[in-house]
């Protein structure tokens, strides 16, 4: 089993977990400012956007995943804020984060489609290497199996809780964001080809669908009234994705995202 901590600064303890979202967020910062300018987006405003966001992001999908844990908060409350012991919900970051843009390019004047489609592909790979702080935390995992001979050791051992092996799929999901980035990485080079906005579209397509799937087949998944609250969100990101890609193609003079 891989110690959740990774080293420590005195009294301080660094955990694997932040490691892993800080990882994720600088490439995923540095992914958008490469592309801002080739949208005539300032790179400073994706910094200053990120410096809002990202706390208060990591705030909202804590309080997201306490609301649905209330039943075992109610009586730990010491333990509602060490998120260093997992329990970000990423819905609830990306409803966050979708506030906070909407004031932000509100009053910056910036158009916030044409923000989000530069934004976006770093969320992915931002995705994809923070779900590997699930992986070091031990959660995010599915049922038990009888093995995981397809799998390296390193992720066999980990993934071996309470005396059976778990389906990882905190990798299933890591790997379906990567390939997304990669997907729409390729696509977007294509002159003529996504319409702006269609690249924000995909992602709430591609994640939506994903999520969709692999939540079911996972055993912590938050729950309101016997129903996976990840797969409700799914659907409807997936319904807004497939909406504004119609809306979009029907509207004259959209421009092209690559000309």
């Amino acid at each position: 089993m891989i110690d959740p901590i990774a080293f420590k600064i005195g009294p301080f303890a660094v955990h694997w977990y932040a490691i892993c979202i800080m990882m994720g967020l600088l490439l995923g910062v540095y992914l958008a400012s490469k592309e801002a300018p080739h949208k005539k987006l300032p790179s400073d405003d994706i910094i200053d956007f990120i410096l809002i966001a990202f706390p208060l992001s990591i705030l909202g999908a804590r309080i997201y995943y306490v609301a649905f844990e209330w039943s075992y908060y109610s009586q730990h409350l010491n333990e509602i804020f060490a998120i260093w012991n997992g329990g970000i919900a990423i819905y609830g970051g990306l409803i966050t984060g979708a506030i906070v843009l909407y004031f932000y390019t509100y009053n910056k004047a910036i158009d916030p489609i044409r923000f989000l489609d530069v934004t976006v592909p770093g969320v992915m790979i931002a995705q994809a290497i923070g779900r590997w702080g699930n992986f070091v935390n031990q959660e995010a995992y599915g049922k038990a199996v009888k093995s995981l001979n397809y799998l390296p050791n390193f992720i066999k051992q980990q993934m071996f809780i309470d005396g059976s092996y778990r389906i990882p799929t905190f990798l299933f999901e890591s790997l379906w964001n990567l390939f997304g980035f990669i997907f729409i990485i390729v696509l977007r080079r294509k002159p003529k080809f996504l319409l702006e906005g269609e690249i924000f579209a995909f992602y709430l397509i591609w994640y939506g669908c994903g999520r969709l799937v692999i939540e079911g087949m996972r055993t912590d998944s938050l729950m309101f009234l016997g129903i996976r609250v990840s797969q409700i969100v799914s659907i409807i990101i997936i319904v807004i994705g497939l909406a504004f890609v119609i809306k979009r193609r029907a509207q004259k003079n959209i421009p092209f995202y690559q000309e």
